[in-house]
């Protein structure tokens, strides 16, 4: 974990703004990763007194080969003065929060007290790849320099060296899909279809009820014609989930992730600012912020522990830290990848066993408190475009809690794939 250092100001997370969220290979299809960006980027930077950030974080979960610091393209396609440093990071779903973590350890309060922070993936537009037998080839080819040497290079292709490359949404070391690992957990954990299946409801509920009470008006940009997330679904119900066949588990009878209770493959760009005081005063006074208290980094063996369940480490070590139980936060923001993840996690919250034994720590936390959790919708509702979903949950959190009283406080958690988790301890407080 990095540790703010006492040397170091008060850090202060204030809400940025994101694209709407849709679907892979819908409205959003048509567009990179760059273009989606570029507007939220133009419109953060629109904001600001001072002109510009002092530098720049972005994250983009899958590779594109045409470049190699999407941060550093995205500044010079919104037209930010190119003075401003920019640097790429990655860390599956924990992308964009992780990029909050290392803006808030290179801010000093002096020369560098404001960072733009985002990220982005666009799964529509997925580059494929050569094989690295056919790389090689290819390259060799390029490099012959007559017509006798390409002649020669071209009879030694051989039908199985031509292969294209494919990225999919799956781990290396084990070769299995998160869906299909989270199966693994859901059957450890003996969570049930049904429970699954409400927590997805009450994610779209509170989506809908979110937009339409206006609650993100002011941290959604339009795109194009899209002015809104397509994904939450007023007309959903427990009857309609309970229809829809199991998405990962098809064959042994015991399948429970669905379609309806998992997050969706999704495209979409978003931002947060990372402030010291001096920082914030470059911002508009009605922009959201919250005070960034501590945070936690997580990792677990993912090949005899769940992939996803490395956050119920981290927020016990927070906890704990911090002398809080979970009676003390008054807002929970957990990343749904997927329903059983969740109620996977909220298990080994509430498990003596798994404290005691798993984290190795003594004490007694208190019963988890499901009725602050989430309250605007999360993932499976809105969407998860894997590099904007970090900036996207803690703007939210943010929101949400600048709204309540001074001193109260929030967790958000992200799960991410490689065994790893990030937990941000948030608090209520007046800025001067």
């Amino acid at each position: 974990m990095i540790n703010l250092s006492p040397r170091n100001p008060d850090i202060w997370l204030a809400a940025g703004v994101r694209t709407p969220f849709a679907k892979v290979d819908g409205p959003l299809g048509g567009f990179d990763a760059i273009a989606l960006s570029v507007p939220v980027v133009k419109h953060m930077v629109g904001l600001l007194q001072g002109g510009k950030p002092d530098f720049a974080v972005w994250g983009n979960v899958v590779p594109n080969l045409t470049w190699s610091n999407i941060a550093r393209e995205i500044l010079m396609d919104a037209g930010i003065d190119p003075t401003v440093p920019a640097y790429s990071t990655v860390m599956a779903c924990s992308t964009s929060m992780m990029g909050v973590f290392e803006a808030a350890g290179v801010i000093d309060g002096t020369a560098r007290n404001l960072a733009l922070v985002g990220g982005v993936d666009s799964l529509s537009r997925i580059q494929l790849g050569l094989g690295t037998s056919l790389s090689d080839w290819v390259r060799r080819f390029q490099n012959a320099r007559s017509l006798g040497q390409k002649l020669s290079h071209a009879f030694d292709l051989k039908l199985h060296d031509v292969r294209l490359y494919i990225p999919a949404v799956s781990n290396r070391t084990t070769g299995m899909s998160m869906g299909e690992h989270t199966e693994i957990t859901a059957k450890e954990w003996k969570i049930s279809r049904e429970d699954q299946d409400q927590i997805a409801l009450e994610s779209h509920r509170n989506a809908i009820a979110a937009w339409d009470r206006g609650f993100f008006d002011d941290l959604v940009i339009p795109f194009g014609e899209l002015h809104r997330d397509t994904i939450p679904r007023k007309d959903t119900s427990l009857e309609k989930l309970a229809r829809l066949p199991p998405s990962f588990d098809r064959t042994s009878g015991n399948g429970t992730l669905t379609a309806g209770n998992s997050s969706p493959l999704s495209d979409g760009a978003s931002s947060i600012w990372v402030a010291s005081d001096a920082g914030l005063a470059r911002l508009p006074s009605a922009t959201p912020r919250v005070k960034l208290i501590d945070w936690e980094i997580a990792s677990v063996d993912f090949r005899i522990e769940g992939l996803l369940m490395a956050p119920p480490y981290a927020i016990p070590r927070l906890l704990q830290r911090n002398s809080l139980n979970y009676e003390d936060i008054h807002l929970w923001e957990i990343h749904e990848a997927f329903a059983a993840q969740v109620l996977a996690h909220i298990k080994a919250l509430q498990s003596p066993e798994f404290i005691r034994g798993k984290v190795h720590i003594t004490g007694d936390f208190g019963a988890f408190p499901r009725d602050r959790m989430n309250p605007n919708g999360g993932s499976v509702a809105l969407g998860h475009p894997f590099g904007a979903t970090g900036a996207r949950i803690l703007s939210q959190a943010v929101k949400q809690l600048s709204t309540m009283p001074s001193g109260q406080r929030a967790i958000v958690s992200i799960c991410a794939d490689g065994g790893q988790g990030t937990v941000a301890l948030l608090q209520a407080a007046s800025s001067t």
